[in-house]
Parts: C-alpha cells; structure tokens; sequence
C-alpha cells in the first residue's frame, strides 16, 4: 500500500459521520461568542488553537489517519478557524509539527477551494484532505461567502525525521527554530 510520502495529499470524503458534523457545526457557532484570536496567516479569520474539543477529534482520528496515509502517527495539535466574508490563507508551507496535516470542512456558506501543488480542491462539509503541509506550498483566494469553519489536524510521522515534535513539544519547536533561523 502507496503511504503519503508517495502521493503527497488526497481527498477524504465523509471524514466527519454526519453525527460528528453536526455536533461540530452547533459547536462552532456556539463558540463564535467566546474569546478568539487571529494570526497572520488569516488575518480576519477568529481562531483557536488547541481547543479541547479539536484536540479531542485529532486524537480520535489517529487510527483514520494511519489508515489513509500509511504510517504511524503521533499527534501534534489541532486548531480551528472561522473565515468570514474577505479572509485569505496566505500561500504557505506548515511547520515541523505539520508534516502530516488535515484541513477539514465544518461549515461552508461558499465553494472555497484550497490549491496544493497547483491544483484546487473543494473541500465539502465532512470532508478533508489529507497532506504534507510542511513540504506542500497550500492556500486560498480571499473567500466571498459568509462563512466557513474548518479544523486543522496536525501529525507527524512516529518513525521519521519530526516525531521529536509530538504533542507540539516546545523545546522541539525552539531548538528547530534556533537551527533554523527563525
């Protein structure tokens, strides 16, 4: 069986059961009142990292996840944002912590593919893909809708280069940061 370092990224249909779904969707809309933040990757896009229930799924999902892509995985972290009317993702290559990431679609008001390696893809509601976020260059046009809540999922292979970066450990990340330049 191909594992992901082959193929690079694929398309996960149903990835949410349509229980999951819809228990994700009443919980993100509930959680627009609460406090959030934003980032520079999508500046007006509310988001929240390591939020308890994302944290809950990413841990749940494991065994899908090294189903789909042929390794074993450790879990990193997990985070959620909500993009309104106007908000980007700028092109970008994820860190360590990513290199097996999941973007997968909660709610959409709008079509609002995401490209990697020059194709677009449509993510639709319950779906995800599946990719190497640390080696794929991924983002999106500013989105028209009025709304659109995706989770991001974050792995790192248990036998390669970045299992150092399980659970997002800092030191991890800060000792890549200082033999990295940033």
């Amino acid at each position: 069986m191909a594992n992901i370092k082959e193929y690079k990224y694929k398309l996960i249909k149903n990835f949410f059961s349509k229980e999951e779904l819809n228990i994700l969707k009443l919980y993100c809309k509930n959680k627009l009142d609460d406090t959030w933040q934003c980032d520079l990757q999508s500046p007006l896009a509310p988001s929240w990292y390591k939020d308890a229930l994302m944290n809950t799924l990413l841990e749940l999902k494991i065994p899908l996840m090294e189903k789909e892509t042929g390794l074993k995985l450790f879990k990193t972290y997990a985070f959620w944002r909500y993009y309104v009317y106007g908000s980007i993702l700028k092109d970008h290559k994820d860190r360590p912590s990513c290199e097996v990431s999941v973007t997968a679609c909660i709610h959409k008001t709008d079509n609002w593919p995401i490209h990697m390696e020059g194709n677009w893809i449509e993510i639709e509601e319950g779906d995800a893909v599946v990719y190497l976020g640390i080696e794929l260059e991924h983002g999106r046009k500013p989105f028209e809708g009025d709304g659109c809540a995706q989770v991001f999922m974050h792995y790192v292979d248990v036998h390669g280069e970045y299992s150092d970066f399980k659970d997002d450990n800092e030191y991890a990340i800060k000792e890549w940061e200082k033999n990295n330049g940033k």
